[in-house]
């Protein structure tokens, strides 16, 4: 596993009372921004002119048609209309009106002394002024809007607010009357032009009739006779049919009784076409053979008798013959001359339709143009109705389009600014701005902040948390009220070593100022109060200051014994504390800045450990040089220092896993430099212990400030043995 990359973090979510030390934190910028807000507020407020309003209110409706509708269709219904009223509301600010009130009020003048230092307007720029004093509110469904000015003075408010009233009053008057004399006019000046158009087509129509001989019987027809209306096409016609009709009623006798034998054709034909003579020859012949009948069973066939009576049959028979052949040659004859006539009457009724047709031909555009001289009567008709309808109209009594029904009056109290209500929004701004300005800054701000923030992004845990303005312990004693942190950072120390001979511990930060050095002199400090043998080793050999805080010389130190120009005994010295003892960093040569990986510091180190109960090395910050690096490979622990709120925690994060990939053992995190006061979160760290044991000291005085020592002696003991 790659230990420079970076661990998943888990997810974190606010509580309340994450926001609430936010606003704590930030509460200078809130103050800030708010006080800021309010005042701005409050002075421009103050500042503005006061100013007055006055309101007219208009009733208005929409207009009557351009050209009036037919009498019977002249009921009209008012309804409310959203975009007639929207209309209007534009209407009454445009420039149309804005103008005359311009002009009315001589607002020019006016407002050019008042504003111009003397000099006249023009009227665009009147316009643009009163504009920005005009609020129109159209009434919710209704057809009622409100017409608003502001000005400073209250009785000018009122005048320009009746005047846009009236204004746009008497516009909507003018121009219904506009409207109505237009129509009358344009009305008159087409029935001109019909009449022109009337004459200039009865002119054409009677040239047609004359030229082409026409006798127009029926005067008011538009259209001509056709064909089937002509007295002679139809005799023609019916007769025709009546030909046509026998014609077909004879052909068809004709061919049923030719396609009969003459034997057969005797009993059929009279039922066709009754004849006397056949009838009585018919009779004959049956009288005959009832005689021959008769005789033929008493006489012989030789019989005179037979003989005349056979005689007689076969000259019936052939008169019958005869006479069958006669009626056929009728009924063919009769045939042929319907169809001759047929024949005849289809060529009259064809040179009849022939002649119509010639006829309707001619008389055709005569016909066309009298249509068309009917169409421009009814039109001048139509024109000359709406026309009378309009005077009329004109004459007439109307309902006035504008109304109206409020008229504005000088108000005596000011409604702009509202001072109240300005206040009011400048402290919600204010507060609203301030807090989101807040969080918007500790957004923005990804250092270190809580023990949740170095637990979830460096995964280790927090040994102990300094307050902020810590002194030295060593100078304060073991009652400091700030000594109680560093308890509890020695004591989360000691259980966090997995083994008694882990005692060397090195003590670095991501980055310079993070307050290492003051965390590792007092944390040695604390050891040594508590009876262990300690030694500070300054390892920070390019920005010692340990032997600053503890005011000795820096002549001779860790780099005189690397480079063995001197013994350990020589260059360790003293401090107040008996059991504790310091080595500083000494003269740091040019030609020597590796010197702490080289094989005299890990036998430095060994030496320090069989020595000492614990050892601190005070290193540079890791991501300057490489010494913290190498420091942290050699010796048994490493504590990150990290200062409350100055890095990112990307570069805390990258310190620690520096550590890592040098094999260092970081046991843990002091979060360093906490402001107790803002953030009382971290109050139980210090204060809470340093009361409670400040109390159980009120409430048992001891002789001799020395008392407490066995007790530290002890428990100090107590732990090293434990561990």
């Amino acid at each position: 596993m790659d230990p420079l990359k970076q661990q998943t973090q888990q997810e974190s979510r606010l509580h309340f009372l994450d926001y609430w030390r936010i606003i704590r934190i930030r509460k200078t910028v809130i103050i800030a921004v708010f006080m800021l807000v309010v005042i701005t507020a409050t002075l421009v407020t103050f500042i503005l002119p006061e100013q007055f309003a006055s309101t007219a209110t208009l009733k208005i409706e929409r207009d009557g048609a351009d050209i009036s509708e037919l009498a019977g269709d002249s009921l009209r219904y008012n309804t409310f209309d959203p975009y007639f009223i929207q209309t209007e509301f534009e209407v009454i600010q445009s420039e149309t009106i804005l103008s005359s009130v311009v002009d009315v009020l001589d607002l020019n003048t006016k407002w050019g002394k008042k504003y111009n230092e003397g000099a006249k307007f023009k009227t665009q720029e009147s316009i643009g002024l009163l504009k920005n004093r005009l609020n129109l509110r159209p009434r919710r469904n209704t057809a009622l809007i409100d017409v608003q000015v502001y000005s400073e003075n209250p009785n000018e408010a009122a005048d320009l607010a009746n005047a846009i009233a009236d204004t746009y009053q008497l516009w909507r008057l003018e121009k219904g009357r506009r409207l109505g004399l237009g129509g009358v006019k344009a009305l008159e000046d087409q029935l001109k032009i019909e009449d022109e158009k009337i004459a200039k087509a009865k002119e054409e129509l009677d040239t047609i009739r004359i030229e082409n001989k026409i006798s127009d019987i029926d005067t008011a027809g538009t259209a001509p006779m056709m064909l089937s209306e002509t007295e002679e096409y139809r005799r023609l016609s019916s007769s025709r049919f009546e030909k046509k009709l026998f014609y077909e009623r004879q052909k068809e006798q004709y061919d049923k009784l030719s396609a009969i034998d003459l034997t057969a054709l005797r009993d059929v034909l009279p039922g066709f076409q009754p004849d006397a003579e056949l009838s009585s020859l018919v009779s004959d012949l049956n009288a005959a053979d009832q005689r021959y009948t008769a005789m033929v069973n008493e006489l012989g066939p030789s019989h005179p008798q037979m003989k005349s009576v056979k005689d007689l049959q076969e000259l019936v028979n052939k008169k019958i013959d005869n006479r069958v052949s006669g009626i056929l040659k009728g009924l063919e004859t009769q045939v042929s001359t319907a169809k001759a006539e047929l024949d005849g009457i289809d060529k009259a009724v064809e040179d009849a339709r022939v002649i119509d047709q010639d006829k309707l031909t001619k008389t055709r555009p005569y016909f066309d143009k009298k249509r068309v001289l009917e169409r421009l009567n009814d039109l001048r008709d139509l024109i000359t109705r709406k026309k009378n309808i309009e005077e009329i109209d004109l004459k007439l009594p109307k309902s006035e389009q504008v109304v109206v029904i409020e008229r504005a009056t000088a108000s005596i109290k000011a409604v702009r600014p509202n001072k109240t209500l300005n206040i009011i929004l400048g402290v919600v701004i204010g507060l609203v701005v301030g807090v989101g300005l807040a969080f918007f800054i500790e957004y923005l701000d990804t250092s270190v902040k809580t023990i949740d923030d170095v637990e979830r992004t460096l995964q280790s845990p927090v040994l102990g948390v300094i307050p902020q303005n810590v002194g030295l312990l060593i100078e304060e004693g073991a009652e400091s009220p700030h000594a109680e942190a560093y308890r509890v950072l020695r004591t989360n120390l000691l259980f966090a070593r997995k083994d008694d001979k882990l005692n060397t511990t090195a003590v670095v930060s991501a980055g310079a100022g993070e307050g290492k050095s003051t965390t590792v002199l007092n944390l040695a400090t604390v050891f040594a109060q508590c009876g262990q043998r300690v030694v500070i080793v300054d390892s920070d050999l390019r920005r010692p200051t340990l032997h600053k805080l503890l005011r000795v010389t820096n002549n001779l130190g860790l780099t005189n014994y690397l480079l063995k120009q001197n013994t350990l005994d020589e260059v360790i010295q003293t401090t107040a504390i008996p059991t504790l003892d310091f080595l500083a960093s000494g003269k740091l040569p040019s030609s020597s800045l590796g010197i702490l990986s080289s094989s005299h510091m890990k036998d430095l180190i060994g030496e320090l450990k069989a020595r000492y109960d614990i050892v601190f090395f005070d290193s540079p910050p890791i991501m300057g040089v490489s010494d913290a690096s190498i420091l942290a490979s050699e010796v048994d622990m490493t504590v990150q220092v990290i200062q409350y709120r100055r890095y990112p925690q990307p570069m805390n994060i990258r310190a620690k896993q520096l550590i890592e990939k040098v094999g260092g053992n970081l046991v843990g995190i002091v979060l360093n430099n906490i402001n107790m006061s803002q953030d009382e979160s971290y109050y139980y760290y210090s204060g809470y212990y340093h009361d409670y044991y400040a109390k159980n000291e009120d409430s048992e005085p001891v002789a001799d400030g020395k008392a407490n020592k066995p007790a530290d002696e002890k428990s100090g003991g107590e732990i090293k043995q434990k561990y």
